[in-house]
């Protein structure tokens, strides 16, 4: 029993599902995020996306819709959505959803006439790769699928708009094209597990809407660029898997990693694996480094953020060695005895007074697993030692240590605490 469910009476209510948002993390640091009808609201909605590391360290939206149309004889029923001046939505396809529920994956149910559709959706564990599972459940004769990919290429700061220098060619690769609109940008590689068409038509969206970039006083137009469309034939109990990757695939495999993925999800069945399973979603491991993410979708990761979560986000359900792998990247990050702030589309700064203060409870947290005092100052005893040394000579912005023991920090016109506030020489 899904312990998230929704009905088309609270579906189809625009006022009631654009209000109700889900968000889906891996361990490569991608997320997908929109709201409960697939009509995204936030310029930080997306079906895929993905940390650019090679252009800002930043997480950028590459897919940002997919819309499907069934197409029945002669008629075509779009099932997307999207927001227009006006409080115009066009095309209007949530007025076919039936039903939603969020486990063990987010799953929502499309009547058209006589055809019933399931859609599925998952983020592979390790890679930048959204997979969707269509489930043809009724037909009384064949129908054609059509999907339309919206690309948005961009940072999730930032809003896309219709321009010259956006590259709308696409480049053909197994049951699937592969699309790249700028350069330093990796391929999207789309790709079905069946031989699919794709039709090129290059056309751009304008004017899509985000109310709630709108409602936080935010630009909340956008431009997408949908570089074509695919078709393919199904009938009753046909099963197709949709792939949207930074790598390309064997569409022959998609299958099996859906199954796979979808059966290592934990089973949201109580409170205890309902908090396990979030849990698990700030938790990023890439390029042999463990983080946790400070929240999504705005923020990545922080250094005193980092020890104020980890032990309830590894140590309570009993992961002792990716806690210790945080400890170990955040380590390897310090500087001068200070361990970095906000990280992604900046050069972290080293400000952050009461991260190494925080380091200091984290590793006692962690000893108390490891009941080993001799490992702990094995790992951590240099890194202990250098923060209580800088802090006693006196660090970056101001930052020291008393001989009555206590902290103290202060330069004009710099946060130092979590407050995220200073004061000045002149109030």
């Amino acid at each position: 029993m899904a312990y998230l469910k929704f009905d088309k009476a609270q579906l189809i209510n625009l006022e009631y599902s654009l209000s109700k948002e889900f968000v889906r993390s891996n361990r490569a640091g991608s997320y997908s995020s929109t709201t409960l009808i697939y009509c995204n609201t936030r310029k930080y909605h997306g079906l895929l996306v993905s940390p650019m590391e090679n252009l800002d360290g930043d997480r950028h939206i590459l897919l940002s819709s997919f819309d499907e149309t069934i197409i029945e004889k002669e008629d075509e029923f779009n099932l997307g959505i999207h927001k227009y001046q006006g409080d115009i939505y066009s095309p209007r396809g949530h007025k076919y959803v039936r039903d939603f529920q969020a486990d063990p994956t987010p799953t929502i149910v499309y009547r058209v006439g006589g055809v019933i559709m399931t859609k599925e959706s998952l983020l592979v564990e390790k890679e930048e790769q959204l997979l969707i599972k269509y489930t043809i459940n009724e037909s009384d004769t064949p129908i054609r699928l059509r999907f339309r990919p919206f690309l948005a290429f961009r940072n999730v700061h930032t809003l896309s708009k219709a321009n010259l220098y956006a590259n709308a060619r696409v480049k053909f690769i197994p049951n699937g094209v592969k699309a790249k609109l700028y350069e330093g940008y990796p391929f999207l590689h789309m790709q079905f597990s069946s031989k699919v068409e794709f039709i090129p038509a290059p056309d751009w969206y304008y004017g899509i809407e985000y109310n709630k970039e709108l409602r936080r006083g935010y630009d909340y137009k956008e431009d997408l660029l949908v570089p074509g469309y695919f078709e393919i034939g199904v009938k009753k109990g046909d099963v197709i898997y949709f792939s949207a990757s930074t790598s390309e695939t064997n569409p022959d495999n998609l299958k099996r990693r859906f199954t796979f993925e979808q059966g290592k999800r934990i089973p949201r069945d109580s409170f205890k694996n309902c908090l396990t399973n979030s849990a698990q979603q700030f938790i990023v491991k890439k390029d042999k480094k463990t983080d946790i993410i400070a929240g999504f979708p705005w923020f990545g990761s922080r250094g005193r953020d980092t020890f104020l979560a980890l032990p309830g986000l590894t140590l309570a359900i009993d992961d002792i060695s990716t806690c210790k792998e945080v400890l170990d990247t955040q380590v390897n990050k310090m500087k001068n005895g200070l361990f970095p702030g906000i990280e992604g589309n900046e050069i972290p700064a080293f400000n952050t007074v009461g991260a190494p203060l925080w380091f200091f409870w984290a590793v006692q947290q962690y000893t108390k697993s490891v009941k080993s005092y001799a490992a702990i100052w094995r790992s951590y005893g240099k890194a202990m030692r250098s923060i209580l040394e800088e802090y006693k000579k006196g660090t970056s912005f101001g930052i020291s240590m008393h001989e009555n023991g206590l902290v103290f920090a202060g330069q004009p016109g710099k946060a130092l605490t979590w407050m995220d506030g200073w004061l000045t020489e002149n109030p």
